[in-house]
């Protein structure tokens, strides 16, 4: 019995230890003063940037998201945007058009299939998801154990009118209950983090509006030897140079070579009209 309780104590002490370093790992850069503009991660690292249709992962992907890595490979980037849209190229060769709905299948399968090439490649990655399903999530982080690095999670947070705009803009909507459905994800997502709790597997978390987004520059994945924390904050403006304080008004200037300062003091009284 003693043994036994013995060992529910240290469990209880681990499983406590775990929460606090979960809790560590989220953060919630909204509204950060000052905003971050540069997330770190270490080459190999996998990152996945979620969040409702028409929230801005395309374009932030495409903004930030470096071409190469801190060892000189590529950093691949798996959208599934750039899967539909190469799908619906090939399906325009057909005499009629088909609805999205027709060959949502078959561009779900060539996401994937992209996906599974990348995770192979073993290179730096940044992949697109919509957060609803976890067991993508749950493959990255296996993959990370695999190779030895990290799973990062970067979440958009935007309202759901913001997103149905975003989506209307682009042109490409999804049905009001898929749009549920990932409301409702997006939120649990959100809620957990904004609590401190990172998702399963993921090695940190972080929490964007709109305007934490648009104030990020760049994801960098850094060299395998780079040491320095995850999140880069703007570094402190440089100071002014100090600038000469202005002459006094009617103080003359140092005479010239070859004039003397009887003529220079003449010349100050007749540019004020005391000289007739």
């Amino acid at each position: 019995m003693r043994t036994g309780g013995r060992r529910d104590a240290a469990d209880a002490a681990r499983a406590a230890r775990a929460e606090r370093a979960v809790g560590a790992r989220a953060r919630d850069l909204r509204g950060a003063v000052p905003a971050v503009t540069e997330l770190r991660c270490r080459a190999g690292d996998l990152l996945v940037v979620s969040g409702l249709p028409g929230a801005g992962k395309s374009t932030l992907m495409r903004r930030v998201v470096p071409a190469l890595d801190g060892r000189g490979d590529p950093v691949r980037r798996v959208d599934s945007q750039d899967s539909r849209a190469r799908l619906e190229r090939r399906l325009r060769a057909l005499p009629v058009r088909l609805p999205y709905g027709a060959y949502r299948p078959l561009a779900r399968l060539a996401h994937y299939a992209r996906l599974w090439r990348a995770l192979r490649s073993g290179a730096s990655l940044v992949v697109h998801d919509c957060g609803q399903r976890a067991w993508v999530r749950r493959l990255l982080a296996r993959e990370a154990r695999r190779r030895g690095t990290a799973l990062h999670v970067l979440l958009l947070a935007v309202e759901p009118g913001t997103a149905l705009a975003g989506q209307r803009a682009r042109g490409r909507t999804v049905s009001r209950a898929a749009f549920g459905r990932h409301r409702r994800a997006m939120e649990r997502l959100v809620a957990a983090t904004a609590a401190g709790r990172s998702p399963k597997g993921a090695a940190s978390v972080f929490l964007l509006d709109r305007p934490a987004a648009a104030a990020l520059r760049t994801i960098t994945f850094a060299g395998p030897g780079a040491a320095g924390p995850p999140v880069t904050e703007p570094a402190p403006a440089a100071p002014l140079a100090r600038r000469p304080p202005p002459r006094p008004a009617g103080t003359p200037l140092p005479p010239p070579d070859g004039e003397s300062a009887v003529k220079v003091r003449v010349r100050a009284r007749r540019d004020r009209g005391e000289n007739g």
